[in-house]
């Protein structure tokens, strides 16, 4: 079982910048790929980025690539999410989860921390 709590969400200027963080428990993390997605009003909720277990792999969803930077620490068993020249569009509740190895689905959530990039 794990179970993550996110942090750092906030309101800030189109252009500035936030550092998500993202704690998770349980001894498992470091064997987990980690995804941060995003959920706006009236939209379904989307994928921004994603870390391999050792962090040797990213991906990141075409509208933030050059601006977020997904990363890890294993030993504090923390995933982070670099956002950088914010705009109005990425305002969303903003959730990280967990990928168990030689699984597809991310089967564990985080309860989400809001963003909100005013113009």
């Amino acid at each position: 079982q794990v179970q993550l709590v996110e942090s750092g969400g906030g309101l800030v200027q189109a252009g500035g910048s936030l550092r998500l963080s993202c704690a998770a428990s349980g001894r498992t993390f470091s064997s987990f790929a980690m995804g941060w997605f995003r959920q706006s009003p009236g939209k379904e909720r989307e994928f921004v980025a994603s870390i391999s277990w050792n962090g040797d792999n990213t991906y990141y969803t075409d509208s933030v690539k050059g601006r977020f930077t997904i990363s890890r620490d294993n030993a504090k068993n923390t995933v982070y999410l670099q956002m950088n020249n914010l705009k109005p569009e990425d305002t969303a509740v903003y959730y990280c989860a967990a990928q168990a190895p030689a699984r597809l689905d991310y089967d564990y959530w985080g309860q989400g921390t809001q963003v909100t990039v005013s113009s």
